[in-house]
């Protein structure tokens, strides 16, 4: 996965038109139930933030790029979760991971609208919280804004954190 995030921020350096659709493409997969579960982007979501200052892409077209991802990619598992309810449980590959969504279930059932703001954040439960939400069928109005909300901080917070990533680096460079 280190190899994959390497390459796709080596190819965003040099190609820096591309920086934003790989971003969206990047968040909405990590972000969508059943792909975030084979292919974790964050890394390279991060390797590219580092880019930002570096290279002199501009943050904001990525970052919105990324909000959108990331909101599309949950939107879409909130749906497939509340279309095909338990039956996702049997599909792959969440079959292959069955602790996952009782995870997310119980993790939506004890805290509601602000586990959306919580599970973008942690690995897991940003692949099975928008499933478990529709599952449970959460408001559509509270779950998106809830998701577009914390999909524009988590965008932002994976950006940000390469870029300062890369400043400190920079910087340790020129001292040492």
């Amino acid at each position: 996965m280190e190899d994959f995030a390497h390459a796709l921020a080596n190819f965003v350096r040099d190609h820096q038109a591309w920086a934003a659709p790989i971003v969206l493409v990047l968040a909405f997969g990590e972000s969508l139930a059943f792909i975030s579960l084979l292919i974790p982007a964050w890394g390279a979501l991060v390797a590219i933030g580092a880019l930002i200052g570096a290279s002199g892409i501009s943050f904001w077209p990525v970052w919105i790029a990324g909000g959108i991802g990331a909101a599309l990619g949950d939107w879409l598992s909130y749906w497939f979760g509340y279309k095909f309810k338990e039956q996702v449980a049997q599909m792959w590959p969440l079959s292959r991971y069955p602790e996952l969504l009782p995870r997310g279930e119980a993790f939506v059932q004890k805290w509601g609208v602000p586990s959306i703001y919580i599970g973008r954040f942690f690995g897991p439960l940003r692949a099975s919280v928008p499933l478990a939400a529709g599952i449970f069928e959460m408001p559509y109005w509270s779950f998106q804004i809830a998701n577009w909300v914390s999909a524009l901080i988590w965008a932002a917070a994976l950006l940000l954190f390469g870029d300062v990533i890369a400043q400190i680096m920079e910087w340790l460079w020129r001292v040492i």
